[in-house]
C-alpha cells in the first residue's frame, strides 16, 4: 500500500522528528543578547494562568517586543496548584522569560490561589483580594495591550483568569484604556477575529524557551507539539478568522487570537471581520 505515496515520508519524518526531539536537551541553553528596551517603551503585560502559558500564546507578544520595541511583562497569575513544585515552577518559569526577553512579575509569594469561577461565586472575599492585586499591577504598568484566556477556555484556571482581569479592569477608572487579547489553548473561541504568524526562529525559541518548563515537559513533552498546534490554528484560522470559504492564507505557523479593546469601563471591538497577521507585516498596525 506504502508503493508511491509520497505520504508515508511525509508521515515518518513527521514521526521521526517528534522521536528525535525527546532526546533534546530541556532548557539550559545560553540565554541570547536582547537588544536594550527603551525606559518608555509601551508594555504589554501577558496575565499566565500558569507558568508556561507565555511560552505557548505568546507569538504575538514575542513579535510586539521584537519587530516594535515593546516590553513584555509576564505576570505569573499562579505558580500552579502543587505548592510542592511552586518555588521550582517559579525558578522555571524565571529561566523561560529571560530566555525569551520578557520581563516577569510575582502576583504574591507562591502565586494566587483558587483562581476559577467557583471561587468567584462562593468566596467572594478571597476573590476581591485577588482583584486588588490584579488591579494594582495594571494600575502600576500602565499596558498598552493585556493578553489573558478568553471566557471559555476550558481549564477552570484559564477561565478564572479572564474574570479576574475582566474585574480588574473594571477597576481602573473611566480614563483608563488599553487593547485586550484574548488567547486560547484549551478550549477554541468561537469569534476569535485575528491570526498572528510566528515565523520559524520564533516559534524555534518559544519552544527552547518553554523546554526551560523542565519538570513539566519531562513528564509530557507537550512542548514538541507545539508546532501541529499552530499548524491546526492557521488550517482553523483560514476559516474562522479569514472568512468561511476564502483563500487560504500563506502561512505555516500562527496562533489564534481575539483583539479589542478596553475602554470606557467595557470592551470595544475595534475593526470589523477578521484579520490575518503574516510574518512580512509589522504588528504595530494591529494597535
Amino acid at each position: 500500500m506504502s508503493d508511491g505515496n509520497p505520504y508515508l515520508h511525509y508521515v515518518s519524518s513527521l514521526a521521526r522528528l517528534a522521536h528525535d526531539g525527546k532526546q533534546f536537551q530541556l532548557g539550559g541553553f545560553p540565554i541570547p543578547a536582547h537588544p536594550p528596551v527603551a525606559s518608555d517603551a509601551p508594555k504589554a503585560l501577558i496575565f499566565s494562568p500558569h507558568p508556561d502559558d507565555e511560552c505557548i500564546i505568546g507569538g504575538l507578544a514575542l513579535r510586539l517586543q521584537r519587530e516594535a520595541g515593546y516590553r513584555v511583562v509576564n505576570v505569573a497569575v499562579t505558580q500552579g496548584s502543587n505548592k510542592a513544585r511552586q518555588q521550582g515552577r517559579w525558578d522555571e518559569l524565571t529561566q523561560a522569560c529571560r530566555y525569551l526577553g520578557f520581563d516577569l512579575v510575582q502576583t504574591v509569594p507562591g502565586g494566587l490561589e483558587k483562581i476559577n469561577p467557583k471561587t468567584r461565586g462562593a468566596d467572594p472575599s478571597h476573590w476581591a483580594t485577588c482583584v486588588e492585586v490584579i488591579a494594582r499591577i495594571v494600575a502600576e504598568h500602565q499596558p498598552a495591550v493585556v493578553f489573558f484566556p478568553h471566557e471559555t477556555d476550558w481549564n477552570s484556571s484559564h477561565i478564572g483568569t479572564y474574570h479576574l482581569l475582566m474585574d480588574a479592569l473594571g477597576q481602573q477608572g473611566p480614563t483608563f484604556a488599553c487593547h485586550v487579547v484574548e488567547t486560547e489553548f484549551w478550549g477554541a473561541m468561537s469569534t476569535p477575529n485575528l491570526m498572528v504568524e510566528s515565523s520559524v526562529q520564533d516559534l524555534a525559541d518559544m519552544m527552547a524557551a518553554l523546554s526551560f518548563h523542565v519538570e513539566e515537559v519531562r513528564r509530557n513533552p507537550y512542548h514538541l507539539l507545539v508546532p501541529a498546534w499552530m499548524q491546526d490554528n492557521v488550517r482553523r484560522g483560514g476559516e474562522v478568522v479569514g472568512g468561511q470559504g476564502g483563500a487560504a492564507p500563506d502561512v505555516l505557523f500562527a496562533t489564534i487570537y481575539r483583539l479589542r479593546q478596553w475602554k470606557d469601563d467595557a470592551l470595544h471591538h475595534t475593526f470589523d471581520g477578521g484579520r490575518i497577521l503574516s510574518a512580512a507585516t509589522s504588528p504595530i498596525t494591529l494597535l
